[in-house]
């Protein structure tokens, strides 16, 4: 059953309420900024600067060889351009979408007491590839339905919404050849004599060439052919040396940023095929696959909704509109490639891919290119362009002196001009030798190798970076790295291991004997732990036919359901007995998420999953070794909260599972209001509390050693809990010792939330660590420690850090844990997430 919950969704609260402020705020800034300066040359952060401000820096620059300065910067016109055939093609789909739905209207009732529209269908399968596209393309609802809804149409595409295709070759190959793959034609790359020509074309280069020519023809005519080729033909080398330099360079640039296109779209994700869950390329996506989609997810492909849960999706980068979406499989079940998930989970069945998407259309149309202007290149364009029109003005000076000069006859040498004696062939050759000098000083005062020079430093630096595990987005971080001041790091997959193991455990009152936790359950609370792990769980767990279990998830999920399956827990059993009535997904501001489902006694169960001390603050009892429920008094309390902190202390991450029961009676019947469901919190009862280890990475402490010599901070910012942040920390290198884990070095997200900008300002250059801290937390310290002067790094992970991520000098995601959401806002995408490489790009 799919459910959308708009009320209860955190995206929807961090859209509308805090992102929504910060773009305003950035707005005015970007306003209050044009009103305070009038410099054109005056882009303190390129990372944002406003299209417009850039435009104008162009328009207020009088340029020398204007397309010479600009070739390695932002080409305006190109931004356009791809502006207006993104336009061209959500129009065009529209059109076509309203037109079908036009037709449809006229004729809704033969469609729906005859047969569906014929096709031909090929490859075996019962549905061809136009009819295919045209239901989810069109968002064709009543079609859908008639060929019998998403459980049909799997039927139809020899797949299973639950398990997937078989997944073996001939029939991915077969899928591939009846329906395409999840690829698309790239717009041909310029050759090598595009770029050859392009640098034959610089203005300063042509003038030199004239003069080459002009010294070539003065030089043998007054010396011989012997000896006056000399200096014509040194300044010709010359120019052919620079024009081949020149286009060798740029079309190296050219590949590499090709390359690293290439890299940034190949999206590695979880497919289910074979009831297995699989990692592939999103290049290897086909028809009939199905796809688990999580917050923060971009939808691989066009498809269908087979199951979802609070599921949201922003499509804003196909309508263009900044709309938040809610999918369910009754109303809206479609969905289109290239949207980004922004609340809730849920399933998919791949029905179109590649060309045959109007996200393929749009990739096919567009040639992305990392045309950027990084600080030093404005301000080096700049100075060149000074320098130009320093050295031209000297030139036509120079011009005008030497050329007086030589015709008035105040000239020393022996062939100099006499009115009347000399004759129109001396004086010609006496004039073409001033304005060879002219030339010269015009080609030697223009820096022109600077540009190329920056270029071919930066091209050279993303290749290292490269080499150290770390994927440049934008051309500008290479540069802005390296003044770096401090790093906000995040605690997990980061500075650990990310390689998460339930270690201890508490349950009934009691720490469970982690040799044997099954044996120290009670058979109530054994049962309800099993229900309450593989219901509320977006990972999953498989079985093969040898008995091999196989789990998949995030670290977090894979930790506890492993300790699920020591406990006896058949993940798919337990997951048919039960249906899931309505979901609240986990997000970072509540730290916990929950469910309830319906039993097969019609009895109602609502499972909770989070933070402990979160967790245990709603329980109002406990079961106890007997699995009795009793009252969780005091002492039981007290007794928990040392549970949670001993754990914490021993660099543990604590997280508890509660339930309740709930009154069938009381559980919405109607649809609409199932959504708008607000899952009840309180009066839950404990069932465990468990301690997930996460050891730290190796060298690690060296890295942060190593920052901290290099005069850069290292700052920790994490959800976990004080003590397990403070632990990390100390073995970290972070925190120095015990005496160093006071307020403001070690403080708690909501404390600092609380302060007002003054006051957060104030602390923020003492903040080592932050515990319990939220998306938002992260951003008020980015903006802190940015307006005391540091330059920002910032790592993150999920779509809520996006705004700190876009806010910092560099953004640096997680190119393993990270969300697609995360990689797009960032500016480096460190692959191997590891702490060390983001020390090496630093």
């Amino acid at each position: 059953m799919n459910n959308s919950s708009s009320n209860s969704s955190p995206y929807h609260r961090q859209q509308y309420d805090e992102e929504a402020a910060a773009s305003s705020r950035r707005v005015k800034d970007e306003e209050d900024d044009d009103e305070t300066s009038d410099d054109p040359f005056d882009i303190t952060n390129t990372k944002n600067a406003p299209i417009e401000r850039l435009r104008r820096w162009r328009q207020a620059a009088l340029v020398l060889n204007a397309s010479r300065r600009f070739r390695y910067t932002l080409d305006l016109k190109k931004q356009n351009d791809r502006e207006d055939i993104r336009r061209r093609i959500r129009a065009h789909a529209q059109v076509i979408r309203a037109a079908i739905l036009f037709r449809e209207a006229g004729d809704r009732a033969p469609h729906v007491s005859g047969s569906p529209k014929s096709t031909t269908p090929t490859g075996g399968f019962e549905i061809g590839l136009e009819e295919l596209a045209s239901v989810t393309r069109d968002h064709d609802l009543p079609a859908l339905e008639r060929h019998g809804g998403v459980t049909g149409l799997a039927g139809m595409l020899k797949t299973n919404p639950e398990k997937g295709i078989n997944g073996d070759d001939a029939d991915i190959l077969n899928r591939k050849n009846t329906f395409g793959s999840n690829t698309y034609p790239k717009k041909k790359g310029r050759s090598f004599l595009n770029f050859l020509w392009e640098a034959w074309q610089d203005l300063t280069l042509i003038i030199l060439m004239v003069a080459a020519a002009a010294s070539l023809a003065l030089g043998i005519k007054t010396e011989g052919i012997k000896e006056g080729w000399y200096d014509g033909g040194s300044i010709a080398f010359a120019v052919l040396l620079v024009i081949v330099v020149t286009a060798i360079s740029d079309y190296r640039q050219s590949l590499q940023f090709q390359n690293l296109n290439d890299e940034k779209r190949n999206i590695h994700l979880e497919i289910v095929r074979g009831g297995k869950r699989v990692e592939v390329s999103i290049f290897d996506i086909v028809v009939g696959d199905v796809i688990p989609l999580k917050i923060g997810d971009q939808v691989p492909a066009d498809g269908v909704l087979v199951v979802g849960h609070s599921l949201a999706i922003d499509e804003s980068s196909m309508t263009g509109e900044a709309k938040i979406v809610h999918k369910d499989h009754r109303k809206d079940p479609f969905l289109m490639s290239g949207c980004k998930v922004a609340d809730g989970y849920g399933t998919m069945l791949v029905t179109g891919v590649g060309i045959n998407t109007e996200w393929g259309l749009l990739m096919a149309s567009i040639s992305e290119d990392t045309g950027e202007e990084t600080p030093l290149q404005v301000r080096l364009n700049g100075v060149a362009t000074f320098i130009g029109i320093v050295g031209l003005a000297v030139a036509l000076v120079v011009l005008v002196v030497l050329l007086a000069r030589y015709f008035t006859g105040h000239t020393r040498e022996p062939n100099r001009f006499i009115k009347g004696k000399t004759n129109v062939s001396d004086a010609v050759d006496g004039a073409i030798k001033i304005v060879t000098v002219a030339v010269t000083i015009v080609v030697v005062a223009v820096p022109e190798g600077l540009p190329l020079a920056v270029t071919l430093t930066l091209a050279y630096s993303m290749r290292k970076m490269m080499a150290d595990k770390a994927l440049v987005r934008r051309l500008s971080a290479c540069e802005t790295m390296g003044s770096a001041t401090t790093i906000c790091s995040d605690k997990t997959g980061t500075l650990t291991l990310n390689q998460m193991t339930v270690v201890e455990a508490y349950s009934g009152g009691k720490k469970l004997d982690s040799s044997d936790y099954s044996r120290s359950l009670s058979p109530t609370a054994q049962s309800l732990l099993v229900e309450g792990i593989a219901q509320n769980s977006t990972g999953s767990v498989f079985t093969s036919e040898g008995g091999e279990v196989e789990i998949s998830g995030s670290p977090t999920e894979k930790a506890i359901l492993s300790w699920g399956v020591k406990l006896g827990m058949k993940f798919e059993v337990v997951r048919s007995e039960a249906s899931i009535l309505h979901v609240f997904p986990f997000n970072s501001e509540k730290k916990r998420g929950g469910l309830a489902v319906k039993l097969p006694n019609n009895e109602v169960h609502i499972h909770w999953k989070g933070a402990a001390e979160i967790v245990l603050a709603s329980c109002s009892s406990f079961l106890d070794a007997d699995g009795a429920v009793k009252p969780l008094d005091e002492d039981k309390v007290a007794y928990h909260k040392k549970a949670i902190g001993d754990m914490a202390e021993g660099s543990l991450r604590c997280v508890a599972l509660a339930y309740r029961l709930f009154d069938i009676n009381k559980v919405p019947k109607d649809e609409d209001q199932l959504e708008q469901w607000v899952i009840p919190e309180e009066d839950l009862v404990l069932l465990a509390i468990v301690g997930i280890k996460d050891p730290c990475r190796p060298g690690v402490k060296n890295a942060v050693q190593l920052c901290t010599n290099a005069g850069v901070k290292v700052r920790m910012v994490t959800g976990d809990n004080l003590q397990t942040a403070k632990a990390i920390a100390l073995e970290c290198g972070i925190l120095d010792s015990d005496a160093a884990a006071t307020e403001p070095n070690l403080i708690e997200g909501k404390v600092f939330r609380a302060l007002s900008d003054s006051a957060r300002e104030e602390i923020a250059d003492k903040i080592s660590v932050m515990g319990r801290s939220s998306p938002n937390d992260k951003l008020l310290l980015v903006k802190a420690l940015k307006r005391r002067g540091h330059v920002v790094a910032v790592t993150g992970d999920g779509t809520n850090d996006a705004p700190a991520l876009h806010e910092a000098d560099i953004g640096l995601a997680m190119g393993i844990a990270g969300t697609e959401v995360a990689k797009e806002s960032s500016d480096i995408i460190i692959l191997d997430d590891n702490f060390s490489s983001v020390v090496k790009v630093s």
